[in-house]
């Protein structure tokens, strides 16, 4: 049945009102409301806010290096230490290397420019983070609906955003109900706030209806895969923290690599790889399983030839990253509603932190919110909101930041030396602004122009496959459900993808999601299995696919990984 069909059945859905709906309980989610709620009680005046999360509580779904600025944290929550917030980890010293396959060149520390210096940081986990976030949200009196997630967004008849629908529950694959079924409800809001994370399902289809971007680069991303690992003490340096580039990748390619040592003896190791990648055979996941294998990375893991215990891999989760900068920031309000944090692409790619940028622009954007709803507006633009963004800190540091991920286009070597030139030398007054003009997905290059690329196999113990690293994100999703991974047409993938760019779906997903395997029908040929099951909500199909024909949807409420302590 099609939506207009179950209505029509089992319509009209219910209705709830609100002043402000926020979608995402992320930290620029959980900020906006936050920051509502503060200023309603500091001015001695009523406001109702209700926040939507698709996991299945708040930090379910949340992955981050992750190192944190506490900028906006503190201006949000003065007192956040006293108050138990869970930033235990001060960064205690700072190392970038260049790797090459069996060595290493270590940048010396006074040459290092600032995006690379964390004086003051934390290690921590976001996750974690945002858990406690929620419950200083609900302490305000914030209603948090874990476990509903907005699958629609619902328009007044004048074109303004009226405010959002969940996502039916108890569908059957065949697009049926069955005897579970539970119709969404519909929560309507003065304004409407958005804060999917990258790449939100929601903020797409509003960039693309309101032609936010119309005046900005085109969108880019990154594809970030880690691992949370508990190692012996003898190599662990709380608060160390190691970031590389270079080697697996060859130079044209973007990306790099982290390892943080955090509290407990647990080590934060991770890759990145722009997905503006132009080789087809790259796989983001088994890079990054080669990063491991390099010796100065595999020391922290190893050593139970000494007599250490062996390295225990705890975690595993990935997710795509916003890398476009203040360059491709769209347009952030339209009437009825705004993004906020990722879902607008605030992060700071050259620092590779976004969440103090989302925790600001949730601030940022609730004062507008808030000034509005108590003089009475409802469903404008929040003009105060993208102006207030202009003369604050972030805007001023997203600025000297804003050619970091463009000088890539000319390869590592060159891009090492201009950013060098701009952080180090010039201090980020530069007098120039480098733009892109392709989307990522449009830079994959046909499969004849490359080799394929023999990765090794895993060993178990330091490097794995994907289908067990799927299964320690514990990940979920009710199994008798629609597809939430869908194809505009069911063809292109063997008619377009596999011969002209040897599937590259079946590399570029680190879950394992999309195979091609046997068509029994057919023989001789193959057809694309999906798996969503295994899927982690990191949206890289939905970025990279070279057709742009598949499209992520919400699944059923509260499915998908479920991390702990990433």
């Amino acid at each position: 049945m099609t939506q207009d069909e179950i209505l029509a059945q089992f319509g009209p859905r219910e209705a709830m009102e609100y002043d402000v709906v926020i979608v995402g309980a992320g930290p620029g989610g959980l900020a906006t409301a936050i920051r509502l709620k503060q200023l309603a009680e500091q001015e001695g005046k009523e406001i109702s806010v209700v926040v939507l999360e698709k996991g299945s509580e708040p930090g379910a779904h949340i992955l981050s290096g992750a190192i944190m600025d506490p900028r906006a944290l503190t201006e949000l929550i003065p007192d956040w230490k006293q108050k138990g917030a869970p930033l235990n980890q001060p960064v205690t010293a700072d190392t970038f290397l260049f790797l090459t396959e069996k060595g290493a060149m270590r940048t010396p520390n006074f040459m290092l420019p600032g995006n690379f210096q964390n004086h003051g940081n934390y290690i921590i986990s976001l996750g974690n983070v945002v858990r406690w976030l929620a419950q200083q949200a609900e302490a305000l009196g914030v209603e948090i609906f874990p476990g509903f997630p907005a699958a629609e967004v619902l328009y007044n008849d004048d074109g303004s955003v009226k405010g959002v629908a969940t996502g039916n529950m108890g569908v059957g694959k065949d697009g049926e109900p069955t005897e579970n079924f539970q119709l969404g409800m519909e929560l309507h809001a003065k304004y409407t706030i958005f804060a999917e994370g990258a790449r939100g399902n929601l903020g797409r289809q509003l960039i693309s209806r309101f032609k936010l971007d119309a005046d900005s680069d085109p969108a880019s991303y990154g594809i970030g895969i880690k691992e949370l690992w508990e190692i012996d003490p003898a190599r662990h340096e709380p608060g160390l923290v190691l970031h590389a580039a270079g080697w697996p990748l060859d130079p044209n390619t973007y990306g790099g690599a982290f390892l943080y040592h955090a509290e407990n003896n647990q080590v934060i190791v991770g890759y990145v790889v722009g997905l503006d990648y132009q080789n087809p055979y790259i796989s983001p996941f088994e890079e990054f399983q080669r990063f491991k294998t390099h010796p100065n990375i595999r020391y922290y893991f190893e050593g139970q030839d000494q007599g250490l215990k062996p390295a225990k891999r705890l975690s595993y989760g990935a997710r795509a990253i916003n890398a476009g900068g203040l360059l491709a920031l769209p347009k952030t309000v339209f009437p009825g509603g705004a993004l906020v944090g990722c879902d607008a692409g605030y992060l700071n790619v050259s620092r590779i932190k976004g969440s103090h940028a989302a925790i600001k622009t949730g601030m940022l954007a609730a004062e507008a919110a808030f000034d509005a709803v108590t003089s009475g507006r409802q469903h404008d633009e929040l003009s105060a909101y993208p102006a207030a963004f202009e003369k604050s800190w972030l805007h001023a540091e997203l600025y000297k930041d804003r050619n970091f991920k463009t000088w890539f286009k000319k390869g590592l070597y060159t891009a090492t030396v201009m950013n060098g030139i701009e952080q180090f030398l010039l201090r980020g007054h530069i007098p120039w602004t480098i733009h892109r003009k392709e989307p990522d997905y449009a830079r994959l290059k046909p499969a004849a122009q490359y080799k394929k690329i023999d990765y090794p196999k895993p060993d178990g113990k330091l490097t794995f496959d994907r289908l067990g690293s799927v299964f320690i994100s514990n990940t979920n999703h009710e199994e008798n459900q629609p597809a939430h991974l869908t194809l505009k047409d069911p063809t292109v993938p063997t008619r377009i993808n596999l011969p002209e760019y040897a599937g590259p779906e079946s590399r570029y997903c680190p879950a394992g999601v999309y195979e091609f395997v046997p068509d029994e029908a057919n023989a001789g040929k193959e057809r694309l299995q999906i798996n969503a099951q295994n899927c982690v909500h990191c949206k890289t199909c939905d970025i990279k696919d070279p057709t742009q024909n598949i499209v992520w949807v919400t699944p059923e409420g509260g499915g998908g990984p479920n991390y702990v302590g990433m």
